[in-house]
């Protein structure tokens, strides 16, 4: 639900993205994207046709200027590997592979192995692990009325972990950063899915079209496009009108804001523990319901690649 299942290709439908401070050194930040919701098949995989990416702006403008993009070779589908590529300027604004190799041929972990490339101060990990996101689902659909039942306790998801110095992204703080992923359709490189702030996508887009305009429509055009659609969701709750219009703009576009040299969570980055569902539900609701009572899981890792061990799956 932080914005699973808005892609018809489970392959490359983001579920989460995190960014924050490497809890074992203030000079390194991780990301971390997972995507394929509800992971649960034995032979669940990356698309070896896709573009995995993280986008980062470090100029204020919502336009890329460094990009690292995660590719999976599948020469043997039982062996995909991956190679992580990064690239500035204008190159960070296209798409597939481009600029300098970073991790080469890493291979994804399978099962519950934790597999992991280093190479030059670049840390990369890829494979099926636990879904980290937490939330009462049924109770956000039934109007707020919480039980504490967690929906994803039990889920599993394919994450691609990257830890790398924080030098490397640019030198400015803060960053604007957010996730997407790029796959052909019809021989042309399409945008699939894109994701930065939590619970943007999934709570302000009521119907499948409203989400995949979304997806598909870049950081900088977002609030022009979307800010109306926003503010009427907030103002159905009860907010008012100029509130509801500068609620809105706080969460336009869809980019998480990123100061590396810091350690506090959302809105600066975002952890795998923060309780997002808790923020959103008491914004939506202005304050008369606070928390669904789910919270972080238990099998976070304290080190890379931090998320959990995956569930037992049936195969």
């Amino acid at each position: 639900m932080a914005d699973h299942s808005d892609a018809i290709d489970p392959r490359t439908d983001i579920t989460d993205l995190f960014v924050f401070q490497s809890p074992g050194d203030s000079d390194r930040s991780v990301f971390v994207l997972n995507v394929f919701p509800e992971a649960s098949e034995p032979f669940a995989s990356f698309d070896p046709e896709a573009t995995y990416e993280l986008k980062i702006d470090t100029d204020g403008d919502f336009e890329a200027d460094l990009s690292f993009h995660v590719r999976f070779d599948a020469t043997s589908m039982e062996e995909p590997a991956a190679t992580v590529f990064r690239s500035t300027g204008r190159m960070a604004r296209g798409t597939g592979p481009g600029g300098d190799v970073v991790i080469r041929r890493a291979p994804m972990s399978v099962g519950g192995e934790v597999l992991i490339t280093t190479r030059d101060g670049f840390r990369f990990f890829a494979g099926l692990r636990s879904d980290p996101w937490f939330a009462d689902v049924d109770g956000f659909r039934n109007g707020f009325d919480f039980t504490g039942h967690d929906t994803f306790a039990h889920r599993n998801v394919l994450g691609i972990v990257l830890e790398v110095p924080s030098v490397t992204l640019g030198g400015v703080a803060p960053v604007g950063v957010w996730a997407r992923t790029m796959a052909p359709i019809h021989g042309r490189a399409t945008q699939i899915d894109q994701m930065g702030r939590p619970l943007v996508n999934a709570v302000f887009n009521a119907t499948d079209a409203d989400r995949w305009e979304f997806n598909r429509t870049p950081p900088d055009q977002q609030v022009a496009l979307f800010l109306s659609r926003f503010a009427a969701t907030l103002q159905s709750f009860g907010h008012r009108e100029g509130d509801a219009i500068e609620l809105a703009a706080g969460l336009l576009p869809d980019v998480l804001g990123f100061d590396p040299s810091s350690s506090a969570g959302y809105p600066n980055g975002r952890r795998l523990t923060d309780d997002i569902a808790d923020l959103r539900v008491s914004t939506i609701t202005m304050g008369r319901v606070t928390a669904d009572r789910v919270g972080p899981h238990a099998d976070l890792l304290d080190e890379f690649p931090y998320l959990g061990p995956p569930h037992s799956i049936s195969g």
